[in-house]
């Protein structure tokens, strides 16, 4: 299987994970670097929820 979540831009790898394992924190999830196949579907959404949730305030903040 082949993975699609490719990121567009190369650079952004780094502040990517920095903002993944910020989320992770946030919402209890215990994420290390790497591979996390030891989460649970429920952990593994409510880290990518909380992601799209402070994405959207960012975006919102912005259009003010």
């Amino acid at each position: 299987m082949k993975n699609t979540n490719q990121i567009n831009i190369p650079e952004a790898r780094e502040a990517m994970d920095k903002f993944k394992m910020e989320a992770a924190n946030e919402v209890g999830v215990n994420l290390k670097q790497g591979y996390n196949g030891h989460l649970t579907s429920r952990e593994a959404g409510s880290v990518g929820g909380q992601m799209v949730k402070k994405m959207i305030e960012a975006y919102e903040r912005s259009m003010k």
